[in-house]
């Protein structure tokens, strides 16, 4: 990946960054906050040896994308994305992380002609409630809502750095180069604020699109995931929302709040299927 150059969607004056590789059907890759299309530099590659194009977005405001939209909800990134599949030319699937998840449900509700299939990596994409509960009997839980609360009020990229160190229970090999890289990104002017727009963003948007999906969803979970006192429920919840038989869960063992960084073979090992279920008619 460090040698793919990136190219450039104009979306009302600002620009969204992507990478295209390989020749196939089309999937579409989005990031969760804070992060950038690097994060999925273990997924691409064997996306592309199973046969597909593979998109991979720095989201609005991320990454190499510009800054100064008007917005960073998950309803504004899903028209990027959507705008994105139309230049490209779908039909695609959109696998989306986190605040992705959320924005990849609302443009499999808003362009079902594009999208034929999400998949959504330990998002959030329905209206959460604290549970008291939870923060008591859950100490990842907690400190991982004690650091995102930091970072949101605050733009504290050491409270960053240590959410990442509780979201990420084992470090993928290159963590040291992958979390400096994350570092100069968020020293930037301007994105550190982009990152704090995010936390604010409530997903009660995309939880009221899921009635209205009409496309296959699978949501994987990493059973440590710190957002979340109980991440299999959290997937199970998204799931109900949808129309019977539409959704899937997976929890991968041990994995945090990036699985396709942390256990890349195992999310390849579930999106494949997948893939090919989903986009065997596009």
């Amino acid at each position: 990946m460090e040698d793919i150059v990136p190219e450039y969607l104009n979306i009302a004056g600002n620009t969204i960054a992507y990478d295209v590789s390989g020749e196939g059907l089309l999937v579409v890759l989005a990031h969760g906050m804070g992060d950038s299309r690097h994060s999925y530099r273990f997924v691409v590659p064997a996306l592309v040896a199973a046969g597909y194009r593979v998109a991979n977005v720095d989201i609005r405001g991320c990454g190499d994308s510009s800054l100064g939209w008007d917005g960073y909800s998950r309803t504004d990134i899903a028209g990027d994305l959507v705008a994105l599949i139309r230049h490209l030319g779908g039909p695609a699937v959109i696998m989306g992380q986190s605040i992705s998840g959320g924005a990849a449900t609302i443009a499999a509700a808003t362009a079902p002609d594009l999208i034929t299939g999400v998949v959504e990596l330990a998002p959030f994409t329905r209206k959460q409630s604290v549970s008291l509960g939870g923060l008591l009997r859950v100490k990842r839980h907690r400190a991982g809502s004690t650091r995102l609360g930091m970072t949101m009020a605050l733009g504290s990229l050491p409270a960053w750095k240590k959410y990442l160190d509780l979201a990420y229970p084992t470090k993928p090999a290159d963590w040291a180069g992958e979390l400096g890289r994350i570092e100069a990104k968020l020293s930037e002017p301007g994105r550190m604020k982009v990152l704090q727009a995010m936390c604010k963003t409530a997903p009660t948007d995309a939880g009221a699109q899921l009635v209205n999906v009409r496309c296959p969803v699978l949501v994987i979970e990493g059973s440590l995931d710190p957002d979340w006192a109980d991440p299999l429920a959290e997937g199970e919840k998204i799931v109900a929302d949808l129309a019977d038989g539409l959704g899937e869960v997976v929890v991968i063992d041990g994995a945090g709040h990036y699985p396709h960084a942390q256990t890349p073979d195992e999310v390849v090992t579930l999106t494949l299927p997948f893939l090919a279920k989903t986009l065997a008619n596009a």
